[in-house]
Order: C-alpha cells, then sequence, then structure tokens
C-alpha cells in the first residue's frame, strides 16, 4: 500500500522522527525533548502535534512520568517505508527527466563494492523476471 507522507517537512520534524526511530521503546515528549539540547519542549509538542496529523507517529502507550501520566510515542512506520516513500514521490517529480534506467545506472554506479554491485544485480535481474511474469 503506498501512502503519502507530507513533503513540507522541517529539519525539527525530520529530528524527532529519527529521535524516535533510533529509540528501542516509545518515548515521551519530554524524554524526545532531553535527548537532544537543541530541542524544546514546546517545539517537541508542536511537532509531536504535526507528526501525529500526519500518521508519521503514534501513541504508543500512555506512562507515569513521575506521578504524572503522559503519552508516550512510537513511529507509526518504519525509516526505509518513509525514505521509499520520498524518494518515490521525487522520482514522480522527475518522470520523464530521467529513466528508470538511467536511475538504477547511477545508484550501481556509485556502489564501490564490487561484490554489493553483483548482489544487487542478480536481486534486479530476479525482480525483473517476476515482474515480466507478471504482465
Amino acid at each position: 500500500m503506498k501512502r503519502n507522507f507530507p513533503d513540507n517537512l522541517t529539519r525539527r520534524d525530520m529530528d524527532i522522527l529519527n529521535i524516535l526511530w533510533g529509540s528501542d521503546s516509545s518515548l515521551t515528549a519530554s524524554q524526545i525533548a532531553q535527548s537532544d539540547e537543541g530541542l524544546t519542549i514546546n517545539t517537541v509538542q508542536a511537532v509531536i502535534r504535526k507528526l501525529l496529523k500526519a500518521e508519521l507517529i503514534k501513541v504508543d502507550d500512555i506512562v507515569y512520568s513521575g506521578t504524572v501520566l503522559c503519552r508516550s510515542y512510537a513511529p507509526a512506520i518504519s525509516a526505509d517505508e518513509f525514505a521509499l516513500s520520498q524518494f518515490g514521490n521525487e522520482y514522480q517529480k522527475m518522470q520523464g527527466r530521467i529513466s528508470k534506467s538511467t536511475l538504477m545506472a547511477s545508484l550501481l554506479g556509485n556502489e564501490k563494492d564490487p561484490g554489493m554491485i553483483r548482489k544487487d544485480i542478480e536481486e534486479l535481474e530476479s525482480m525483473l523476471e517476476d515482474y515480466k511474469k507478471k504482465l
């Protein structure tokens, strides 16, 4: 299922997503703010509202922070899913100016490890064969 995420995310939005993606457990707003000295609790709370609305994060649990109940947040999508969605959106904007084959050649050309290139080519060949069968 293809999902469209906002393309107007700020550096702060991405900072908070990266904090959540890098955490082994869900985090409260205050824990997020404490994990980066450049973040204030007000900024974190504003960004959390935006990310919840965009369905990029979710309320994962209600936990105690001292004696106060707080929401804890977790990513609603993986970093990979988000990156692929963003890449797909950018590719859609470029269609007609760059071909898929040129794009793949560029990606393979940027890989330095011959073993990885060989592995990528084999995976691509397998995927292409699967797509051919579906046509």
